[in-house]
């Protein structure tokens, strides 16, 4: 059996656990090759007080030029932060000339109700316009707001009803149909939760884990890894939903026990050989 190829999209940070340095060992270890196309190095990422930088923007075409010239196919793309429009059209271009890859893509754009600073609304536009190429996104409810142009709930509080209506508003503008809202808090009887809305071709499902500790850096590049690796595998998405929701559970946990600082990251390299 053929071993599978994905093109990962992002940011490489060398301390802080963020972006591919989480999500390559993570796929690896679902045995996933993946093959990065960096937009920025860096040296620790921006939740830091002082990191360097390098913008890659200008090598972009050039690094993509020499895949397209070496003949190179992929079983699935997956993108995460871009800096920049004409990062975001660089990709557009790319998702283009490999059109026959499933795209997974995570909208990162803001979170808590706002819009990163770093991102204008050009660059939110310009994001909203990658989901014609899209099999699966993954927005948070801030950036799944945005991408509809439509407010953000009063207290981040939204019912399934509307995170129904809104999933099948965002699936209607892609090129597949699955979408997961991810990071929901609410509360049950049994305290704090973290939620994960699951819309796959109008089939619902709520992924729920209990809320742990503080909140911290470079969690959600882990949860879309194990998701993505698990959906290009042939997973049901509910259950790598459920898997990716756990592991960050268990890092979490980890991360708690170690009394890490919050932009550290997650723990997560105790429990690759946990992946299945």
């Amino acid at each position: 059996m053929k071993q599978k190829k994905i093109a990962l999209i992002n940011d490489i940070t060398g301390f802080g656990r963020c972006s591919v340095t989480s999500e390559l060992p993570i796929m690896s270890a679902l045995k996933i090759q993946v093959c990065p196309l960096p937009t920025a190095i860096l040296s620790v990422h921006t939740g830091f007080e002082n990191f360097f930088m390098d913008d890659y923007t200008d090598r972009m075409k050039k690094y993509i030029d020499s895949w397209q010239k070496n003949n190179l196919q992929f079983d699935g793309i997956a993108t995460g932060f871009l800096g920049s429009v004409e990062q975001i059209e660089i990709v557009s271009d790319f998702l283009k000339n490999f059109s026959a890859s499933p795209v997974m893509i995570d909208p990162v754009m803001g979170d808590h109700g706002k819009i990163y600073t770093s991102y204008t609304r050009e660059m939110c536009g310009q994001m909203k316009k990658l989901l014609q190429f899209a099999d699966l996104v993954t927005p948070n409810l801030t950036e799944a707001c945005e991408l509809l142009n439509i407010p953000y709930p009063a207290e981040g509080i939204i019912s399934d009803s509307d995170l129904a209506m809104m999933a099948a508003n965002i699936s209607s503008k892609m090129r597949g149909g699955k979408v997961i809202i991810t990071g929901l808090s609410m509360d049950f009887d049994d305290g704090s939760n973290i939620a994960n809305f699951v819309y796959d071709a109008g089939k619902i499902d709520l992924v729920t884990s209990k809320k742990i500790g503080v909140d911290r850096s470079g969690t959600g590049d882990v949860f879309f890894a194990v998701v993505a690796a698990s959906f290009l595998n042939g997973e049901d998405l509910t259950q790598a939903v459920r898997k990716a929701a756990d592991f960050v559970t268990k890092c979490i946990r980890h991360a708690e026990d170690l009394n890490l600082e919050w932009n550290w990251g997650l723990p997560f390299e105790e429990f690759l050989t946990e992946l299945k």
